[in-house]
């Protein structure tokens, strides 16, 4: 169930509700769903190059997939954006997920805004896509790594809080919603400060990226994660937009290592992110990445699709 002590007011998400029938509506919800769970929508990157939408959605397809990334185009226009969502709305393919993927905390000004002024773009092709969200890291301080002292401070946090808002701001979206991807070196990464940056940005059209790989960054959740990815779900569930899907494991030596690897060859519980992931309230697909060839991202697939039957979760065909 969901932690309903830490979810903002309720006219933030739902205006015209008290505090008291949201309370009652989440709870009901809640219960409903771990009755009848939702199918889910499995999808992965595609090796066809092609500018035509209605072959990659055929692809998609062929390949069982019913979830999908907003394909590679370069600027795509008006036009091309428009027959992406149609024909992958024929084929049965939701569009998951439009990544940015900029550093829009630069410390040049001039390369911040330019990104952001990409992601706003980004964030505008993924509500006329009818994407799930739009998704993009916090970014990082330091221009050679994501990784940065700073990178977990109040000014970091403050300045995340301010790239969130104008990036939704200045699109206003009605279909899809701008979310942040944890990680594990930098703000948000995990529950609880995902939790406090939903509530800072209190903007209804901030969502949840949910990937559990990037925030079990230590032995004790590494070895327990299907407790950690319970509390993952329990904070943040409601606000689930999309998910990504990889493995790990920790091959061993003097220092602390985690190796992203196909699911299946790791340790991640995914009994326990399929369950949960069946029960948030909108369906939320489930995209796997980082792999070498279609090979892989199929024997992930099927592995996920083994796991989800073992618990009596489904997926859409």
């Amino acid at each position: 169930m969901w932690d309903l002590l830490s979810l903002p007011k309720p006219d933030k998400i739902f205006p015209d509700m008290t505090r008291r029938t949201f309370s009652a509506t989440v709870l009901g919800a809640a219960t409903a769903l771990s009755q009848n769970r939702r199918p889910i929508r499995i999808g992965a990157p595609i090796f066809v190059k092609s500018d035509d939408p209605e072959i990659l959605a055929r692809e998609h397809r062929r390949l069982n997939y019913t979830a999908a990334q907003f394909p590679p185009f370069q600027d795509p226009d008006a036009n091309l954006i428009a027959a992406t969502r149609k024909a992958y709305a024929a084929s049965n393919v939701v569009i998951a997920e439009v990544g940015a993927w900029v550093n829009i905390l630069h410390p040049d000004p001039a390369l911040r805004k330019k990104n952001l002024d990409y992601a706003i773009d980004r964030m505008r092709i993924a509500d006329e896509v009818d994407a799930r969200c739009c998704v993009d890291t916090a970014g990082s301080f330091n221009t050679k790594s994501s990784a940065d002292p700073r990178n977990v401070t109040k000014e970091y946090f403050d300045a995340t809080v301010e790239n969130c808002r104008k990036i939704i701001d200045a699109v206003k979206p009605k279909r899809s919603k701008f979310t942040i991807e944890m990680m594990f070196a930098n703000l948000p990464d995990g529950p609880d400060s995902y939790l406090e940056l939903i509530k800072a940005v209190d903007r209804k059209e901030f969502g949840v990226h949910m990937d559990v790989c990037n925030v079990l960054n230590s032995p004790d959740k590494y070895y327990n994660s299907g407790k950690y990815i319970d509390e993952l779900f329990k904070k943040l569930g409601p606000w689930v937009m999309s998910c990504h899907a990889k493995d790990l494991t920790i091959p061993g030596g003097r220092s602390l290592t985690f190796i992203e690897v196909v699911p299946g060859r790791g340790i991640v519980d995914y009994k326990s992110y399929l369950r949960n992931l069946s029960m948030v309230p909108r369906e939320a697909p489930l995209m796997l990445e980082h792999f070498a060839n279609d090979d892989e991202f199929q024997e992930g697939a099927n592995f996920i699709r083994r796991q989800g039957a073992e618990v009596g979760v489904s997926f859409v065909t």
